[in-house]
């Protein structure tokens, strides 16, 4: 499967040769509950950023909220926030949303929406050059994904500083990359590591 975009102008639809610039190229700078997430669409990596918000809920039952990725898979991580990091989470209406209307389903978002979550709650800013990718698991644990270089590769071309990635992968790496490559073996050590905990 290939994905591609297009922008309709005078002289008809032109294809959009890189995605990810114009996804987020409206980006707020230094706002809590934003991350720069890899994606891959068949063959082609994107750079998507996720939103997530956290308020105190008002009517009892907290409301849940997830525009453009799985909602039973934001109900999940929240859990495991709550369970492993010990976030108060239940008392809390959790809205996330990938910006741009794309929908993602692919568990390399996992670390991305956590991050996303506990951003917002903890009204901590997660720097803007900073890129997470990885699967999570019930216990916590990052876990590795597929074609690792190749969404390393799209970040450092377009300017990121720092990729956030599981340990597995990390140790799997055959390249040299230009930017820092952080190994996490859980959510705990990426949460540390963003000193959102």
């Amino acid at each position: 499967m290939s994905f591609g975009m297009f922008e309709m102008k005078n002289e008809g639809l032109i294809e959009i040769t890189n995605p990810s610039s114009i996804l987020i190229s409206d980006r707020e700078e230094s706002v809590p509950g934003s991350v720069i997430v890899a994606s891959m669409e068949g063959t082609r990596t994107l750079m998507l950023e996720l939103q997530a918000l956290t308020t105190p809920s008002v009517f009892g039952i907290p409301r849940r909220n997830a525009n453009g990725i799985d909602y039973n898979r934001l109900t999940l991580l929240i859990a495991v926030l709550e369970k492993k990091i010990g976030f108060a989470l239940g008392g809390q209406d959790v809205y996330l949303n990938v910006v741009g209307g794309i929908k993602i389903n692919e568990p390399a978002l996992d670390l991305g929406i956590v991050l996303a979550v506990a951003s917002s709650y903890k009204n901590v800013v997660i720097k803007e050059d900073i890129v997470a990718i990885g699967e999570v698991g019930l216990t916590g644990e990052t876990r590795a994904v597929n074609m690792i270089e190749k969404r390393i590769k799209e970040a450092e071309k377009l300017g990121y500083k720092t990729c956030i990635i599981p340990e597995t992968n990390k140790k799997l790496l055959k390249e040299k990359f230009k930017l820092d490559i952080i190994g996490v073996r859980d959510i705990v050590s990426a949460m540390k590591y963003l000193s959102l905990i």
